[in-house]
């Protein structure tokens, strides 16, 4: 995960991405972003919140760098992972 960080309007963007070195077919690309995008949307709510309550717009781009198809938990898992991270680099960004 790899994010921007900016004064001025609180704004959440984000983007998605996946090799294709590892995967050369398209249909596969598609599949992960498309895990990868489903389990941000599901998981985004608390991070909206504490950018909405800041002046700091977030800018993510998520990226898969494994080389197999993953399964749905350990996206959800991973992305959770990811957000939780992001909230404390942003508390840490807000205070300072």
């Amino acid at each position: 995960m790899i994010y921007l960080l900016q004064t001025g309007a609180p704004v959440l963007q984000a983007a998605f991405s996946v090799s294709k070195k590892y995967f050369k077919k398209a249909t596969d690309r598609n599949r992960i972003k498309r895990l990868i995008r489903e389990a941000y949307r599901l998981q985004k709510n608390e991070l909206e919140q504490s950018v909405k309550q800041g002046t700091t717009a977030v800018t993510l781009f998520i990226l898969y760098t494994g080389n197999e198809l993953p399964q749905h938990e350990l996206v959800n898992e991973k992305i959770n992972g990811g957000l939780n991270r992001m909230l404390k680099i942003l508390d840490q960004h807000t205070t300072a």
